[in-house]
């Protein structure tokens, strides 16, 4: 039988204070809810640790008590820290929840049918598309390009879009097209353009304007964030490089990563393999990061994590964005309780929304939340608005273009103190631009979360814990379809919603477990045999599932929320010493890393086009092709590997050639040339 149990590991990792000559790298993690800082030596580990809580309306607040206390405690100069390096959630977040900036789609070549392909017109939602005449075909030739619908609206959708994605037919085989339109929304506003062909070299037009698309919607997230931690950077007189961490755990520049925000999706999960790798020592694990919105769960074999070949999924979306093989849940210490509609068990679901906790809301805000919560608890019916509140995100006013009639006027009603849910919903018809304001990140909600559970029952500490039993006894006397309370008391509700989230908890680690052999998780975990399993009912016929490796356990709330992680896979379940900033440690001890590639056609025989760059070239010569690609390449990429923050970076490029033999003869189809750079970031030491 494998040992059911929680595993303290120590891991090799100790806080020290270092020696006063070391250089000194600071680590960053923004989550949705919490920020970590981490000071670390290279030659001692961890010199310090320190969290606070992300503040959304104005990032660089919770950067500042992060980084302040985490000086402080280790009692560090500003002037020893040579590198900056930052992970995040945010990107993450804001796909799974739906959110992000209103963005105008440009497609040339393209018709209305494409939209139909790789959920385009799904996450379009309700941001408007032109579609234009060109593109080219395969072999780079083009079809002319007509910008007369763009140039006729450009002024109107200006107003109303917070950024531009331009795709345009085969542009990774030429990307003229895409560069002409992007020049010319440049010259005609001062808005950020996304092009497809920068993001990514795969054919598939609709997919890679999906990812173009999400890009353009998180550039000013992401931008808000790198502006935020550069400002305070530089108040407190700190001059190293700003570093972020890729979806594949690799670091960039800062300001790399504000032009191509997209590779940023997994940012934090992926800093967290590279975390609980240098934690754990352990080269076989399954990892999962708990954090306040989602659950990020991956596999770790021969100690390195497997990049996904096929894109990140994340929110429902797959790009064509190379990171970790990371499955992502809604599930998290934030998560929205709410009940199944229509159901008669009262069956209650977590997820996938993130809400702002009770506990938290009253923390800040306690009079407001208080006083509400105990006149709806005075009252003797119950309401599905009790217990919800609802105010502006703190998101810059500008953000706010494109708001229908009925959104800017909801929006205009609220401000940045919460206000009662039902003081503003007069009518179920105003749920909807809600849910839509919601979604794109101008408004938070309110409610009761596992977070509030866990401090009604004295779990967890620090913020509100009157305002979280309040919330645990409305939902309490809430009926099911038969009539009947949904719990005895707030005890038993609170007890009730982190055994469900216990219970998902081992799902999404089972489910990925399953993906990974090749199998359909997301069925088979609903099948009645691995349910019975999970629950380990005593039967006639036993069933019993378990791993072939320990589960790591990561996030702060792991040690809660895990608690019966173990027994239910039956197996081992360890919690390395720092987990709670596993991902700020995964930020500056990973490496940077730059891929760059040149793609080799045959639009006729004895013709070899080379794409290469933004560059099309013929040669009469194979060889001669090859040579031209990979010399070009080297000199982009040592070009882009220093603009992504490498100090001597390490070049390597192979060769993957496509070519039958047909009656003998050898036949060139294509080639593609692939180069990739990897080195460590550069560091400064802000010496006196």
């Amino acid at each position: 039988m494998v040992p059911k149990r929680i595993v303290a590991w120590p891991g090799p990792v100790m806080i020290q204070k270092g020696t006063s000559d070391e250089a000194l790298l600071l680590g960053i993690d923004t989550g949705g809810t919490y920020t970590d800082a981490i000071l670390f030596c290279e030659r001692s580990g961890v010199v310090g640790k320190a969290k606070a809580l992300t503040t959304r309306h104005d990032l660089a607040e919770g950067i500042a008590g992060a980084v302040d206390a985490v000086l402080a405690k280790a009692s560090a100069p500003v002037r020893r820290i040579g590198l900056v390096s930052m992970s995040t959630t945010l990107a993450t977040n804001a796909l799974v929840e739906g959110q992000g900036g209103r963005v105008a789609l440009v497609m040339v070549g393209f018709s209305e049918t494409d939209l139909t392909h790789a959920g385009l017109r799904n996450a379009l939602r309700s941001d408007p598309v032109i579609f234009l005449p060109g593109g080219h075909d395969v072999h780079g030739n083009e079809t002319p390009l007509e910008m007369g619908r763009l140039e006729a609206q450009i002024d109107a959708l200006a107003k109303n879009v917070t950024a531009f994605a331009v795709c345009a037919y085969f542009a990774v085989r030429n990307p003229a097209h895409e560069i002409a339109v992007r020049d010319f929304i440049r010259a005609r506003t001062d808005l950020p353009v996304t092009i497809s062909h920068e993001l990514s070299a795969q054919l598939g037009g609709p997919r890679r304007a999906l990812t173009t698309l999400l890009n353009a919607r998180l550039i000013a997230l992401i931008d808000r964030l790198v502006v935020a931690t550069e400002s305070f950077l530089k108040q407190r007189g700190i001059r190293a490089p700003l570093m972020v961490v890729r979806g594949d755990g690799a670091l960039v520049s800062a300001e790399f990563a504000r032009s191509r925000p997209i590779e940023t999706i997994l940012s934090g999960p992926a800093a967290s393999l590279v975390g609980a790798r240098y934690l754990t020592g352990l080269d076989r694990a399954i990892v999962s990061d708990i954090g306040g919105t989602t659950t990020d769960i991956a596999v770790l074999e021969n100690g390195q994590p497997r990049i996904d070949p096929q894109g990140a999924t994340v929110g429902g979306h797959r790009t064509m964005v190379e990171a970790v093989a990371m499955r992502t849940f809604g599930l998290g210490g934030d998560s929205e309780v709410s009940i199944e509609e229509g159901g008669l068990s009262g069956r209650l679901v977590l997820g996938p929304r993130r809400l702002i906790p009770l506990s938290l809301a009253a923390h800040l805000h306690r009079e407001q939340i208080l006083n509400v919560l105990q006149k709806q608890q005075s009252r003797s019916l119950t309401n599905r608005l009790d217990g919800r509140f609802v105010c502006q995100s703190g998101m810059p006013a500008r953000h706010a273009a494109g708001l229908s009639q009925n959104e800017g006027a909801l929006y205009a009603r609220l401000g940045q103190q919460p206000v009662a849910l039902e003081t503003v919903l007069h009518s179920s018809a105003q749920l909807a631009p809600l849910n839509r304001l919601v979604a794109r990140g101008l408004v938070s909600l309110i409610g009761f979360t596992p977070t509030d559970a866990a401090h009604v029952l004295g779990q967890q500490t620090g913020w509100d814990a009157e305002a979280a039993r309040l919330g645990a006894a409305l939902f309490a006397r809430r009926r099911d379809g038969s009539g009947q309370p949904l719990a005895l008391d707030a005890d038993a509700f609170c007890e009730r919603v982190l055994a469900l989230l216990a219970r998902r908890s081992a799902e999404a680690v089972l489910e990925t477990a399953l993906c990974e052999a090749g199998l359909d998780g997301r069925s088979l975990i609903e099948h009645e045999l691995l349910r019975r399993a999970l629950d380990g009912e005593q039967s006639v016929a036993r069933f019993q599932v378990s791993l072939d490796r320990p589960v790591i356990g990561l996030g702060a709330s792991a040690p809660l929320h895990y608690s019966g992680l173990g027994k239910l896979l039956r197996g081992d379940c360890v919690l390395p010493e720092h987990a709670d900033v596993a991902n700020a440690i995964g930020a500056v001890v990973g490496r940077v890393s730059v891929r760059c590639e040149a793609h080799i056609g045959q639009p006729r025989e004895g013709v070899y086009r080379v794409r290469v760059a933004e560059e099309l070239h013929d040669f009469a010569d194979e060889e001669e092709a090859m040579a031209f690609a990979e010399q070009v390449l080297k000199r982009d990429l040592r070009d882009r590997a220093r603009g992504a923050g490498a100090e001597q970076a390490e070049v390597h490029v192979t060769r993957e050639v496509n070519a039958v033999d047909v009656e003998g003869v050898r036949r060139f189809l294509e080639a593609r040339i692939v180069a990739l750079a990897s080195g460590r970031p550069r560091m400064t030491r802000n010496r006196v």
